[in-house]
């Protein structure tokens, strides 16, 4: 549903923020789970720009128009998560990996724990919204935090493990980002995001 500033609407930016991670994190997640292989991650990258990052970075912004700190600072934060990933896969992590191999996964591992410490004070902070947003919050935190021991760990199970934690969240956030634009559009609440 719209906000209004004086005679202006401002839609919510959450469908697309939520549809712009989960879609992102989808397509990850199908290879930190195993399901494809590594050399698909290009793949990721043509998301991580435009839709990962550009779409919720918008969000992000559309929520700060709208007053909504939360929102504002997650997608946005998000936005940035999936512009420094590609980044990262792209050109930092190779650089890292042709000087010192046995630093990369140590160096990944604290990037992952990083994200997943903002994840969790955020999932604190989610706790007044949504119940289906919270949901996203927990899934993810636990994502990052398997992925971080993933790479620390001598074998792929935690990245396996975090590549299915990583898809649950993913369904999560798009059944949310569904909820919330078919609930605005009928005008009615359709779908419960509790």
């Amino acid at each position: 549903m719209g906000a209004t500033m004086g005679q202006v609407s401002i839609a919510d930016p959450a469908p697309l923020g939520l549809a712009g991670f989960g879609i992102t994190t989808l397509v990850l997640s199908t290879i930190n789970a195993g399901w494809i292989a590594p050399v698909a991650t290009p793949v990721v990258l043509a998301l991580a720009i435009p839709f990962g990052g550009l779409a919720q970075f918008v969000a992000g912004v559309w929520a700060f128009r709208r007053g909504n700190t939360f929102a504002a600072t997650a997608f946005c934060s998000f936005g940035a998560f999936w512009f420094s990933y590609f980044l990262l896969a792209q050109f930092f992590a190779p650089e890292v990996a042709a000087k010192s191999p046995a630093v990369l996964p140590t160096i990944l591992g604290m990037y992952l724990c990083a994200w997943g410490i903002f994840t969790a004070y955020m999932f604190l902070a989610s706790l007044a919204s949504a119940k289906a947003v919270t949901l996203v919050f927990l899934l993810l935190t636990a994502t990052f935090f398997f992925l971080a021991v993933g790479q620390w760990a001598p074998s792929t199970t935690w990245t396996k493990i975090g590549g299915y934690v990583g898809l649950a969240t993913a369904i999560v956030a798009l059944y949310a980002s569904f909820a919330d634009v078919t609930n605005a559009n009928f005008k009615r609440v359709i779908l419960p995001t509790f």
